[in-house]
C-alpha cells in the first residue's frame, strides 16, 4: 500500500516507540522506526528515504518505517506469524541485526529470538519452525542451479533461502553469485553483501 515515503526530516521521538516525522510535499508523516535508525539520521531539514508498511491498529493506522527494503520485507514475514503483532516484529528488529535474525531463523535458535522483548518460547517456536519451513519451500519450488561462482554449498544453501525469504528472485540471486567477490565463506558475510549488491 505504502511501499515508501521521501521527505524532510522535521522532528524525531526516541522512547519505546521510537518515530520521525517528514514532511512529504506540505503533510507531516509520522513513521515509527527501528531505534537504532537514529545513528544515521540525517539533519533535521534534509531528505530521507524510508522503506514502509502500514498496519491498522484500531483505531488508526500506523506506518512502520526502515532503512532498507530488506528489513521491511522481513517485518512483513514475521507479521505472517500467528501471534507476531508489529510490536513483536520491531522488537526482533531492534534487538537483532538482519542477518542475526535470519540466522537464528534458519538454524532454529529460539534461544536467540526469545531476547526481544515480548517474544516467548512458544512465539520464538513458530518463527522458527514457519519461516524456515517458508524459507527451504521456496527454494525447493525455484529453478534455481548453482552456477561455478559463490560460496561453498553449505553457505550458498542458507544464503539463497534467506535471500528468497526476503523477496529476491531466484535468477537474480543466481546473477548476484557471479558478480559478488566476499573474502571470507561465511553466511553472515555473504548475506550481508548480497543484500547490499541486490538493493
Amino acid at each position: 500500500m505504502l511501499a515508501f515515503v521521501r521527505g524532510l526530516l522535521v522532528s524525531w521521538e526516541t522512547g519505546e516507540k521510537s518515530a520521525v516525522v517528514l514532511d512529504v510535499h506540505g503533510f507531516g508523516i509520522r513513521v515509527q522506526v527501528l531505534a537504532r535508525l537514529f545513528k544515521t539520521l540525517p539533519p533535521v531539514g534534509t531528505e530521507m528515504l524510508l522503506y514502509t508498511y502500514m498496519v491498522f491498529r484500531d483505531p488508526e493506522w500506523v506506518v512502520y518505517g526502515f532503512g532498507s527494503a530488506a528489513e521491511r520485507d522481513l517485518f512483513t514475514e514475521l507479521l505472517k506469524v500467528n501471534g507476531v503483532g508489529a510490536a513483536a516484529g520491531m522488537a526482533l528488529l531492534n534487538t537483532l541485526s538482519l542477518t542475526e535474525l535470519i540466522q537464528a531463523i534458519l538454524s532454529d535458535n529460539t534461544r536467540v529470538l526469545t531476547l526481544a522483548p515480548g517474544v516467548g518460547t512458544k512465539t520464538a517456536q513458530r518463527l522458527a519452525l514457519e519461516l524456515k519451513s517458508k524459507m527451504a519451500t521456496w527454494r525447493h519450488e525455484s529453478t534455481m542451479i548453482s552456477g561455478s561462482g559463490g560460496p561453498p554449498l553449505s553457505v550458498r544453501e542458507d544464503v539463497e533461502m534467506a535471500l528468497m525469504a526476503l523477496g529476491y528472485r531466484a535468477d537474480e540471486i543466481q546473477r548476484g553469485f557471479g558478480q559478488v567477490q566476499v573474502p571470507q565463506d561465511s553466511v553472515d558475510a555473504w548475506l550481508r553483501a548480497m543484500i547490499q549488491h541486490l538493493s
